[in-house]
């Protein structure tokens, strides 16, 4: 089979790799019918994730087919069409029994892409099946599916509810990306008074405006100015992080207010300074995180009713073996206006049945 595979910073190619073999009576093998790129893929391109070994098949997010099961799994079965979570679940360790799974210690967390074999490939084998995978309803396309891997669990857990949004609150999003534009979209479950996006790029802060947001600010024009004009001076209750970057995550210190929230969801290359000196008077709460995605069935069952608009933010989709091309286009966003890409789905597996 093919693969996209990670050979060191700024090396990687789509290329003939070994099939995944069941290897635990946990596992299921997947054929993979839709996969995305990550922005956590670039930085493992850039170096950022040394965890990441030389020979690694990226990716961590997938909507495919159960093609084999191992003798343990209960509850899927091949045929079933489903969705691969970005995080692995033991289902026993401490963290799992209170669904931090995230933080799993019986070999799960974040190991697709990272730690092992991910899902940017024809077949997948995912360990601990049984709570690692998601059925997926008939309704819900594959395209639209595959964000709720993970920017979506994401952006409402380690943004939104990290962030303890609540209705009237100004809530400030640090970075319209594809998370930052989930946490735009999820943010307005919990009616805030306003959603202010800030970014570089023109045409994120159009789409983080079409998504919800009531007021968008280009970093240059002095974004903290705007939240002070908005709220008296008094800065934002809750300002979420969406980049990656010491001057986002120090930007997102000086705009929140007395008793406000930083939720740091970024992936940081570099250290980055925390200016104690100000806000230790300040009552500011700082969390981070990586998600633990205990809440992928419920944003499930609300993208399948309708209520969450996952598939506007896909700009570009691609056959699956276009993966060097899929991977110029998104990193290059500020020239492609790319947001989510995906590759394969239903639209590409038809043209793929035709030309066979």
């Amino acid at each position: 089979m093919k693969g996209f595979v990670f050979h060191g910073p700024g090396q990687a190619s789509w290329q003939d790799v070994p099939d995944p073999a069941i290897k635990e009576p946990t596992d299921a093998i997947v054929k993979a019918g839709a996969v995305t790129i990550c922005g956590t893929d670039l930085h493992i391109l850039k170096g950022d994730v040394p965890e990441v070994r030389p020979g690694t098949v990226l990716g961590h997010e997938a909507v495919g087919e159960i093609v084999e099961t191992g003798s343990d799994v209960r509850t899927v079965r091949p045929g079933d069409r489903v969705l691969l979570s970005c995080i692995t679940s033991c289902g026993r360790c401490r963290f799992c029994r209170e669904s931090a799974y995230g933080q799993c210690r019986g070999g799960g967390g974040w190991i697709l892409g990272h730690l092992i074999d991910g899902t940017q490939s024809e077949y997948v084998r995912v360990p601990c099946a049984d709570l690692s995978v998601h059925p997926l309803p008939g309704t819900l396309r594959s395209e639209d599916a595959v964000l709720l891997a993970d920017i979506f669990p994401t952006s409402y857990e380690v943004g939104v509810l990290n962030g303890h949004v609540r209705p009237g609150d100004t809530v400030v999003v640090v970075g319209a990306g594809p998370i930052g534009l989930a946490v735009v979209v999820t943010a307005r479950l919990f009616a805030p008074e306003r959603i202010i996006a800030v970014d570089l790029a023109p045409a994120r802060l159009e789409a983080a405006h079409r998504l919800g947001a009531d007021a968008i600010a280009a970093v240059a024009e002095d974004p903290g100015a705007l939240v002070a004009d908005l709220t008296d001076g008094l800065g934002a209750d809750v300002v979420i992080e969406a980049v990656g970057v010491p001057e986002s995550f120090e930007l997102c210190t000086r705009m929140v207010r007395p008793g406000g929230h930083v939720a740091n969801i970024g992936v940081h290359g570099k250290p980055a300074t925390l200016h104690l000196e100000d806000l230790w008077i300040k009552n500011v709460t700082i969390t981070t995180g990586l998600v633990d995605t205990y809440s992928t069935p419920t944003l499930l069952r609300m993208a399948a009713a309708g209520r969450l608009p996952t598939g506007q933010l896909v700009t570009h989709t691609f056959p699956l073996d276009h993966m060097d091309e899929a991977y110029d286009v998104f990193s290059r966003a500020a020239d492609t206006g790319a947001l989510k890409v995906v590759l394969g789905g239903e639209q590409h597996a038809e043209v793929a049945v035709r030309a066979a």
